[in-house]
């Protein structure tokens, strides 16, 4: 899986600073662990680096501007946010990505699923349904290869 590429990637990331100047207070709520971010990623593309944009998606996570735009406009290397190409440059990179992914969490983390807790199975949720709708279906495809996954990874 390229979810283990993934992994040995953003455990280095994880390690570094990787705090987002976001307007929004943070709402309580655990980082995203290492499995969670490779199994969101394989879920999205099949974890695939070298995908770019197709059509409004982009990178590994398959994120759109508004999503980069709400999760605090991380950028490479202290980028202005207003550059020409910022967010894709962003979310094509799986470092920054993995930083719009965890700015997002920040901002919409809930209990989707109702389980009286915000972990992976609701971040998952959010990130393919939207901080606003993420109590509805997914995807089947999605779905399952998010499960596939965690039961692989998370022993």
């Amino acid at each position: 899986m390229k979810v283990t590429l993934l992994l040995l990637l953003i455990s280095f990331a994880c390690a570094q600073d990787t705090s987002l100047d976001t307007k929004a207070a943070p709402v309580p709520h655990q980082q995203i662990s290492k499995t969670c971010f490779g199994c969101i990623c394989e879920a999205a593309s099949g974890c695939d680096t070298q995908s770019g944009c197709v059509g409004d998606v982009c990178g590994p996570f398959r994120i759109t501007w508004g999503y980069w735009s709400d999760s605090g406009k991380p950028t490479l290397n202290g980028e202005s946010a207003d550059a020409q190409g910022a967010w894709t440059r962003c979310v094509n990179d799986p470092f920054c990505a993995a930083d719009a992914v965890q700015g997002y969490m920040d901002r919409f983390a809930q209990d989707c699923n109702g389980d009286g807790v915000i972990n992976c199975d609701d971040y998952a949720r959010i990130h393919y349904l939207g901080g606003y709708g993420c109590s509805g279906p997914l995807p089947l495809k999605y779905d399952n290869a998010y499960k596939t996954c965690m039961a692989h990874f998370n022993h």
